[in-house]
């Protein structure tokens, strides 16, 4: 363990921080697409008994009408989320008629962009907005890129933890101001690490030909019909994405709140040669909403984003520089096609783990050849990461990836004993040793039970999607909700589409003005 960790940990211990863990706050977003009972992308609108994507409050639309998203609100209670989900796709499958969920992440059977509808969120300008960003995507990656769909984990810990914490480390900054500084050296490490969690919940090594037609790429046809590479992990996060030419480019800082707020607002105005030639205003229709090289903040990809709830017409960044981080969003995270709701709770628990071990241990500033360095790991789990013989770039010095996942891991049981302090009884410890066993055996991830799967079914990727998407539809409309929970949901849904119904109903501004408006410093 690193002396600063061992450090960091005495003190918390001393001042029984584990008490204040208990409030913890976490959440989860979960996209997953509607297909027809055939395997093709669902050409339906949302449905109205799901409510309005616009002002739903947990079921709304991602890039796609048909590309659901399921978001259970912050709870700090442990098992919370997870059981907030499972009701929500309880009430979700009955109102999809013979429509399922695709499981995975990587789509398939998509056919050409134009197939791919965008979503809709109606006539205010808030609803044009939404859909003109998402057109703007279309004509920038690809429609069919957008699709590939994930899980997020929102997590907070509480203000009494960051007493302590501050207290422990004799800061006398204003407590936001340290809560901010001590997220970004979250953030840090996460880069630095999130190589690891590739390897240990990397579910998509494989994909249909359909889907890269017509791309370059680096997979071979190991299945019929389907894409792979032996030892990959997860092609969600690889090259083959949502990236393109113009963010590669991009060097958004996490040093300091103030850098990664500059970095990124100079990104949303700065032009960008190749889409001032797409346009923004064509023929009276808006093709995106600028062009300059990101349209708003959540055009960036990166696997982890400092957040901070925002007002009604206020910016993400805005937000930030106003009144510092709230919590973090972990989007480095594959769905789990054995898992009915993507994902369980041991490995929720590892995550906490391992967000409290980025945030513990010595965060230095992240150089361009750190972030190099992170980006290079990462493609190598990504293709290779089962092969856990492979070196990776640790500080300048090449480590195999069995050794470098131990040494994290054996880092981490001071803090699984802290957690399991909090909560009472082994499971923290229980998901931690999970984890080296993976490691231990890579035939245990879920990369590998998907490979051994298609192998020993003789499955293409489509036919075992199609298997495990009947598998989950059948067991959540086995166990259908009580009916007060039920009503509970319709009744959301119905006020839902009112409140959109009053935002249009409402006067407002042009368009343009709202937009111009919008981007105003």
């Amino acid at each position: 363990m690193t002396d600063l960790l061992t450090t960091r940990l005495t003190a918390l211990n001393d001042a029984d921080a584990a008490g204040t863990l208990s409030g913890m706050r976490r959440g989860i977003e979960k996209e997953s697409l509607r297909i027809t009972p055939r395997g093709q992308l669902a050409q339906s609108l949302h449905p109205a008994t799901l409510g309005a994507a616009l002002t739903h409050p947990y079921l709304t639309t991602d890039y796609s009408e048909a590309l659901l998203e399921f978001i259970t609100p912050a709870s700090d209670r442990l098992t919370a989320p997870l059981e907030f989900l499972d009701q929500l796709h309880r009430y979700v499958y009955p109102e999809i008629g013979d429509e399922m969920l695709w499981v995975n992440s990587m789509p398939c059977a998509m056919g050409e962009d134009k197939d791919i509808p965008l979503a809709e969120y109606g006539s205010s300008n808030v609803g044009q907005m939404k859909h003109i960003y998402r057109r703007g995507l279309g004509y920038r990656y690809g429609r069919r890129m957008q699709t590939i769909a994930g899980i997020h984990y929102n997590l907070s810990f509480p203000e009494n933890f960051w007493r302590l914490y501050q207290q422990g480390e004799q800061d006398t900054q204003p407590l936001q101001t340290f809560i901010s500084e001590r997220y970004m050296d979250l953030t840090r490490n996460f880069q630095r690490y999130s190589w690891l969690l590739i390897y240990l919940f990397g579910a998509s090594p494989a994909v249909c030909t359909s889907f890269l037609a017509g791309r370059e790429h680096a997979l071979t046809e190991m299945f019929r019909g389907t894409l792979a590479q032996p030892f990959a992990t997860s092609l969600r996060m690889s090259d083959l994405g949502y990236q393109n030419n113009a963010q590669s480019s991009l060097h958004i800082s996490y040093n300091h709140l103030d850098d990664y707020v500059r970095t990124l607002t100079d990104a949303i105005k700065t032009e960008e040669p190749a889409y001032r030639d797409i346009g923004v205003l064509v023929d009276g229709e808006y093709r995106q909403l600028n062009t300059n090289i990101l349209q708003i903040e959540n055009e960036y990809y990166s696997s982890i984003r400092p957040k901070r709830t925002i007002h009604k017409g206020e910016r993400p960044t805005q937000a930030l520089a106003r009144r510092g981080v709230e919590y973090v969003e972990i989007r480095a995270l594959d769905l789990n096609p054995f898992e009915p709701l993507g994902i369980n709770q041991t490995q929720l628990r590892f995550l906490d783990l391992f967000a409290t071990y980025c945030l513990l241990r010595e965060s230095p500033h992240l150089e361009a050849r750190d972030l190099l360095a992170s980006k290079n790991n990462i493609q190598q789990v990504v293709y290779q990461g089962r092969n856990t013989g492979i070196r990776l770039c640790n500080w300048g010095t090449r480590v195999t990836l069995h050794e470098w996942a131990s040494k994290k891991l054996d880092q981490m049981r001071p803090i699984a004993e802290l957690f399991d302090r909090t909560h009472g009884g082994h499971r923290y410890a229980e998901a931690l040793a999970a984890q080296q066993e993976k490691v231990d055996h890579p035939a245990l991830t879920p990369s590998a039970r998907v490979m051994e799967t298609l192998s020993g079914r003789g499955q293409s990727f489509f036919e075992f999607a199609m298997e495990q998407a009947q598998t989950h539809r059948d067991h959540f409309l086995a166990r259908p909700l009580d009916d007060a929970t039920r009503e509970r949901f319709a009744r959301l849904a119905q006020s839902s589409l009112q409140e959109q119904r009053d935002a249009e109903a409402a006067p407002e501004k042009p368009f343009a003005d709202y937009l111009a408006d919008y981007f105003r410093d």
